[in-house]
């Protein structure tokens, strides 16, 4: 019988997670490039203007 120091086997499981993290997280941000934007009229710092077909609507008793 061989006897192994306790370190080894919780740092090699808490490497192949941190890799599986960085797999997912690449894959992800790859699929995200070759989708594209969600919404594509959307721009950043143009908070402040109204929805077209919105028409300013307010909500009314509502606080």
């Amino acid at each position: 019988m061989s006897a192994k120091s306790p370190g080894v086997r919780p740092l090699s499981v808490l490497a192949g997670f941190a890799l599986l993290l960085v797999v997912v997280f690449v894959v992800a941000y790859a699929v995200g490039r070759q989708v594209g934007p969600v919404a594509p009229g959307l721009n950043p710092g143009t908070g402040g203007s109204v929805s077209p077909g919105m028409g300013g609507h307010d909500m009314g008793g509502m606080r």
